[in-house]
């Protein structure tokens, strides 16, 4: 993997080699979901001007190492360097899209989360599916990756679903490594929102980070944008959670 940046920057990247293929080209990783080519959230460049400061071969690498047929991201992370990194970009056709702001918290004071949801670990394959179909439809992907999402756990990820009486309402993921903890791979069904789901899950998996021995959860969601939804930028906030700063996202189709 070719981001070399801090642990708190690295952890997400990780967690994604569970159900993405990974290529390193140009001083960055390229991240690729082949089962979702129109997905620029899963198909995506990290890391480009991280390590060192990239050079426009490098940025030619990184979009031929993307393949044809695909929408994906170039993410510019904050202190990327060069300066002229977003133009080089803006040049050969990319666009400005939705970045991701991302947030930080220590693992002490969890969150009391009111709800009347019942939280449980998806570790049976029936719950595993449950809480790979809710990722799907929350974040409106091909169906054909609930198989790949369904396999997170054996990647490493650690699962939970938030029940509706026995019906799957909500779901959400947590990562470690090194010590930190990346949450990820949240989103209730849209007829089961408004019932607190998110904020317990928030709480479930800082609780379990603290217990795994991590010292620094991290999460990330869209930045505030006028007519942009903001419930999970609000949720965050509500557990506790600093923002850090904005991860621009250049899209682009090849």
């Amino acid at each position: 993997m070719a981001v070399a940046a801090s642990r708190e920057e690295r952890v997400g990247v990780e967690a994604s080699l569970a159900f993405c293929t990974a290529t390193d080209a140009g001083g960055a990783t390229v991240l690729r979901v082949p089962a979702a080519p129109e997905s620029p959230m899963l198909n995506r460049v990290v890391g480009l001007g991280v390590d060192r400061p990239a050079t426009e071969s490098d940025v030619d690498a990184v979009l031929a190492a993307i393949g044809p047929g695909v929408s994906f991201y170039v993410a510019v992370a904050r202190g990327a360097r060069p300066a002229e990194l977003p133009a080089w970009l803006r040049d050969r056709g990319l666009t400005a899209g939705w970045g991701w702001m991302a947030f930080r918290r220590g693992v002490e004071d969890v969150p009391v989360a009111d709800t009347t949801l019942r939280i449980i670990e998806a570790v049976t394959p029936h719950q595993r599916a449950a809480f790979a179909r809710i990722v799907r439809v929350s974040y409106d992907l091909p169906e054909a990756v609930e198989a790949s999402i369904a396999t997170a756990p054996d990647g490493g990820w650690q699962c939970w679903l938030a029940l509706d009486g026995d019906q799957p309402a909500g779901a959400a993921a947590l990562f470690t490594t090194d010590g930190a903890a990346y949450l990820g791979l949240a989103g209730t069904l849209p007829e089961h929102r408004g019932k607190g789901a998110q904020s317990a899950l928030l709480a479930a998996r800082i609780r379990r980070a603290a217990q795994l021995g991590s010292d620094v959860v991290v999460t990330e969601t869209g930045e505030l944008q006028a007519g942009r939804p903001s419930n999970s930028y609000r949720n965050i906030l509500r557990a506790g959670f600093k923002e850090v700063g904005v991860t621009a996202n250049w899209i682009g189709q090849t």
